[in-house]
């Protein structure tokens, strides 16, 4: 996107590119970071090795990418103990709650296939090592220790995040786990606003259910059953309440993220608070290009409707025309 491009051009990111870090990268770019990646610096981890090595390189993604193959927790160890499961996506410091997700059809993919010893490093060990001041997008999906390695950030960089996204869990999967209840809990007493949450779940159905009735129940028929919620993707922004602790670089990006998350209303406040604070023209640019996005955004949705209302007006006459 242009305004993208333009806005990530200016000094203040030319200076202190936008810092993404990435939890359980699984060595995938993150969709979302597609207009703004050549523009950022990437910290990314990933503790199984059967998906990723170790590298720490440039790259034609970013504008400088950093990949570890360490667990990240909120402590520094040479030896700590990881689990190895069946899906490699499920794997952990910490134990599968077998017995608790013996009730879920997925319960086989968290089965530990081998136990190792690991080094850890803690988050603020990395970014000193790196000389980053702060982290712009925080996500995570670190299998039951969310909410334990952003709090492990501490309160002077947390306040300072734009967007923050999880993979909490619903239902035990892990022992010990952060799940989403203790997220939601600490993330309302701080600065941050939930922005989208998607629930994610499994079916309800244990082995023992499957091994019983087996020979009476078809594959078939058992692909119809009711998904129940077991975990969530959730973001969440910062509110941008504390303008205090903002500086122009911040109001800059949120509104670049607001727009990539398509959350128009919240881009809108932060050009005005942009714009009240700097009196800078560029946050009235961003201002006129939000409402042209929204009136873009109405005419795509008008258009739907007029089609489909159309749509429905052909097959109404069509129906009656048959029952005449």
């Amino acid at each position: 996107m242009r305004v993208i491009d333009e806005i990530l051009g200016r000094n203040e990111f030319i200076e202190n590119p936008p810092v993404l870090l990435d939890i359980g990268a699984s060595g995938q770019l993150h969709e979302k970071w597609k207009d703004i990646a050549k523009h950022s610096i990437c910290i990314a981890f990933d503790a199984d090795k059967r998906e990723m090595s170790f590298v720490e390189k440039e790259t034609d993604n970013y504008k400088k990418l950093y990949v570890y193959n360490c667990v990240v927790s909120d402590k520094s160890s040479d030896e700590s103990d990881f689990y190895l499961t069946r899906s490699p996506f499920c794997s952990s410091m910490l134990y599968p709650a077998t017995k608790k997700l013996e009730d879920w059809e997925f319960a086989d993919i968290f089965e530990v296939k081998k136990q190792i010893k690991i080094k850890t490093v803690d988050l603020p060990t990395v970014i000193s090592e790196l000389n980053i001041q702060k982290i712009d997008w925080f996500k995570t999906d670190s299998q039951g220790i969310d909410l334990r390695l952003f709090k492990s950030l501490g309160e002077e960089i947390i306040n300072k995040i734009l967007v923050a996204e999880f993979e909490p869990g619903i239902i035990d999967a892990y022992e010990g786990e952060d799940k989403f209840v203790d997220l939601m809990l600490y993330m309302d007493t701080n600065n941050f606003w939930m922005s989208d949450i998607n629930i994610l779940g499994s079916k309800r159905l244990s082995k023992y259910t499957l091994e019983k009735l087996s020979e009476k129940i078809s594959k078939n028929i058992l692909s119809t059953l009711k998904i129940s919620p077991g975990w969530v993707e959730v973001l969440y922004f910062n509110d941008f309440k504390q303008i205090d602790l903002l500086d122009k670089r911040d109001f800059l990006l949120g509104w670049i993220f607001s727009i990539i998350e398509g959350q128009y209303g919240f881009a809108l406040e932060i050009a005005l608070k942009g714009f009240e604070k700097y009196d800078d023209e560029i946050f009235k640019k961003l201002e006129d290009h939000t409402l042209k996005e929204l009136e873009l955004n109405y005419q795509v949705e008008l258009k739907k409707y007029r089609s489909l209302s159309h749509i429905i007006k052909k097959i109404s006459e069509k129906i009656i025309k048959s029952r005449k």
